[in-house]
């Protein structure tokens, strides 16, 4: 769990070191892209690490040690993303980091979106070829009945000959 937090943080500290040595000479904004997309990777993992603690013993989710780091790694993921905005607002004008969180929002919501109609999908789908089996299953059964019942009258009816000459 340390270490995925240390990852996290170590994620949104190079991140930002990259945006810094790169955002001068910058011409557009995909020059730092990366840089950015490995900032909000390493401030996410920082998120999920705090978050999966609820499910942690009491003493290592309470521990002192466990919540301060917590808490000072949260503080620095959120004082290196204002830095950033900061940056990139003066770099490439007032706002411009605002358009990128919404834009960022704006796609992860659509990949939601998708992931959860192509889920619906694959249940639409599933439920088909689960109706599809059932008629088969019917027909045959079916098939199956009417083939007897047929053999049982050809030899009803070849009884009945058979007694009457």
């Amino acid at each position: 769990m340390i270490a995925e937090t240390l990852a996290g943080i170590a994620l949104v500290k190079s991140a930002v070191d990259g945006i810094k040595g790169a955002i001068s000479t910058a011409n557009d904004i995909s020059d730092i892209a990366s840089h950015i997309d490995n900032l909000f990777a390493g401030e996410k993992q920082i998120q999920q690490e705090r978050a999966k603690k609820a499910g942690v013993g009491i003493t290592d989710q309470f521990g002192v040690n466990n919540v301060a780091r917590d808490v000072i790694d949260s503080k620095i993921a959120a004082e290196k993303l204002q830095e950033v905005a900061t940056m990139v607002d003066m770099r490439f004008g007032h706002g411009t980091w605002k358009g990128i969180l919404a834009e960022r929002q704006k796609r992860i919501q659509e990949a939601r979106e998708a992931a959860l109609n192509a889920k619906r999908e694959a249940i639409a789908r599933q439920n088909e070829i689960m109706e599809n089996v059932k008629i088969a299953v019917g027909i045959a059964v079916t098939t199956v009945i009417a083939i007897g019942f047929f053999i049982f009258a050809l030899t009803a009816s070849a009884m009945t000959y058979s007694l009457f000459t």
